[in-house]
């Protein structure tokens, strides 16, 4: 657990506190940058490999997740936020997997609770936007076709899903798979090491078997890496259509 927890580089106990995964994060950050930078920079009309890249990256965006879920008139606004948290969440995915970093920056709860509190406040705002206060809340709040005395039940528990669920589990689900993957990761490589320099005999022969399943751990998470990524961006897509409609 101390590896989601390290010690400050400097700052220790305060709001400034610098440790190492915030340096993993600023350098994700920094290189997400440089590689975004690099694919525009010179864009033409027909687009070299950076660029071909980035534009399949934000069609796979606009077309496959935000217009598939909320159409292409009501996708439009939302587009730009939505891609940039598909960069983000992805590249801090990927972190653990790179070779120095070795840690996601998405499997601490910063990265993946701000991005969730991003989304909370764009789909209350743009509910509250076209519809009105009182008309989000009613039709949020209040399914439509429920006999009255059953509000008692079914209000409370939509208050709890709208105002802390939706938010609280894009955020929990994204660093609970980045936080088991790395635990995965070193419990196999930890094997590894220990059976192959203070095994003997059959016990060392076995961390082959640990380090095929440190290699299948790494390929597992590289695919987890983009799943999560995928997940996070369409149920924000999903709730934001949900502040929408005017009926659910």
């Amino acid at each position: 657990m101390e590896e989601f927890f390290p010690d400050a580089i400097f700052g220790a106990g305060t709001f400034l506190e610098f440790d190492r995964i915030i340096f993993v994060r600023l350098v994700i950050v920094a290189i997400l940058l440089l590689l975004l930078w690099l694919g525009v920079r010179k864009a033409k009309l027909v687009p070299g490999r950076g660029q071909s890249i980035l534009e399949l990256s934000v069609d796979f965006v606009r077309v496959q997740i935000a217009e598939q879920v909320m159409g292409v008139e009501r996708a439009r606004p939302f587009v730009p936020m939505l891609t940039a948290i598909f960069f983000i969440v992805l590249t801090m995915n990927l972190a653990g997997l790179v070779p120095g970093l070795n840690i996601a920056g998405t499997s601490r709860i910063g990265i993946p609770l701000l991005l969730a509190l991003w989304v909370f406040i764009v789909y209350l705002s743009a509910g509250v936007r076209k519809q009105g206060l009182g008309g989000y809340l009613k039709s949020q709040l209040f399914p439509p076709g429920v006999p009255w005395p059953m509000y008692f039940l079914l209000t409370p528990i939509e208050i709890l899903q709208v105002f802390i669920l939706r938010p609280a589990t894009l955020a929990l689900r994204l660093v609970a798979n980045m936080m088991a993957g790395h635990f995965m990761m070193i419990l196999a490589l930890a094997a590894t090491n220990f059976l192959l320099l203070e095994g003997a005999g059959v016990l060392k022969g076995l961390s082959i078997l640990t380090f095929a399943g440190g290699i299948f751990i790494f390929l597992f998470e590289l695919m987890v890496a983009f799943l999560q990524t995928y997940i996070f961006v369409l149920l924000s897509s999903i709730y934001l259509n949900f502040a929408l409609e005017e009926e659910h």
